[in-house]
């Protein structure tokens, strides 16, 4: 079996049709087809730069797909953006970075919002739907060293050396891979941790998705990738997602046409696995998938708080399946929260299958009972 990895190759952009580069996404409507004519399409976002980035990188997409149309980007905090002092797995709450933009977008002040897919919970509220989830930037982690541990890697740096991280995730695998380090929770964003590790000495490295940095310019700042044998990396990291209003159907149209259909389809299987183990930010999760030659390859794992009781497993799909007119009685049917219609039906089950079925199978290992004891001592932390 092909060792699952962080690219994804195989189908490529959603196909049906013909897009502005010719791997299309659904055919383009015209103005009046789209139903949008004549009026802004308001884009919601968070104020973070990173946010900023990332909703531009969208909205300069729809820009070449729909040239006639304008948008106008709507910024606003959220309760994540305001809370911090804590860590982000001692809050408890889901929608940290998406309930304020969900909250705009039922009262019809945005029409579309951009997220880091995995700030999206695998249950979204009533009425609300993923009508996008783009093409995946590198998902792994990164170690970005203090400018005295330029040039080391995390296995070279000096015993109870302090690494970052607010993610439970990321601490109960380098715990276990790393003994010889200490871990400790940092907050903020991009530009807040990166400044606590280079104007402090409180730590000799912070971990951060490869993604971010990437999206920021500061690929220079990566002193460690770390592959799959180190940190299996979060559900749905490095991908945005377009989140819409379920029913307004003239805008789920037109994001449509982002859909990466590889990413799509990892995604559905990543969702479904943490859905199915009723997962979330204060339990470590994780996951690594690979889609190639029509087939899609899921690991996904559990960990305690400490990294020292774990359950990891690898289980694969076929994915293979001709795009059929699916309209009808199922038209609208969501897959964890994702809408897709230019996928294909078979290949989102198949890979929502996937998820559930792996999760199944730790569940039956003991999964429970280590989330269960993990969640009780994050509690109590």
């Amino acid at each position: 079996m092909a060792e699952p990895g962080a690219a994804a190759v195989g189908l490529g952009r959603a196909e049906s049709g013909g897009g502005a580069d010719g791997a299309g996404a659904g055919p383009l409507l015209p103005r009046e087809e789209n139903g949008v004519d004549g009026r802004a399409i308001r884009v919601g976002t968070r104020r973070s730069q990173l946010a900023r980035i990332q909703t531009d990188s969208v909205v300069t997409m729809l820009r070449e797909l729909y040239p006639d149309l304008h948008f106008e980007i709507v910024a606003m905090s959220t309760t994540g953006d305001k809370i911090l002092d804590t860590a982000l797995s001692k809050i408890g709450e889901k929608s940290l970075f998406t309930k304020e933009l969900e909250n705009a977008l039922e009262r019809n002040e945005v029409d579309l919002v951009v997220h880091s897919l995995k700030d999206l919970p695998t249950s979204l509220p009533p009425g609300f739907t993923i009508g996008a989830v783009c093409k995946r930037e590198n998902p792994l982690d990164a170690v970005v060293f203090h400018p005295k541990n330029c040039g080391k890697t995390l296995s070279l740096l000096p015993e109870k050396s302090v690494i970052g991280t607010s993610s439970l995730r990321r601490a109960a695998q380098l715990k276990k891979k790393f003994p010889h380090l200490e871990f400790r929770d940092i907050r903020g964003n991009l530009n807040t941790r990166l400044k606590k590790l280079d104007e402090k000495e409180d730590f000799s490295a912070i971990i951060l998705a490869a993604a971010g940095l990437k999206r920021m310019g500061w690929e220079n700042r990566i002193g460690q990738l770390l592959g799959p044998e180190d940190c299996l990396y979060a559900v749905g990291q490095g991908a945005l997602a377009v989140e819409v209003r379920a029913k307004d159907q003239e805008i789920l149209n037109m994001v449509s046409a982002l859909h990466d259909a590889d990413t799509l389809l990892c995604c559905i299987a990543e969702r479904a696995f943490m859905k199915h183990l009723e997962g979330g930010c204060s339990v470590p999760v994780a996951v690594n998938t690979l889609l190639k030659d029509g087939q899609l390859y899921l690991t996904g794992a559990v960990y305690s708080l400490d990294g020292s009781d774990s359950l990891k497993e690898t289980m694969q799909t076929g994915v293979s399946y001709p795009h059929q007119n699916e309209d009808g009685p199922n038209d609208d049917v969501q897959h964890v929260g994702i809408t897709a219609k230019n996928v294909p039906g078979r290949a989102q089950e198949a890979a929502e299958n996937l998820g559930v079925e792996l999760a199944s199978l730790l569940l039956s290992k003991g999964a429970k009972h280590i989330l269960s004891v993990a969640r009780q001592l994050n509690d109590a932390r």
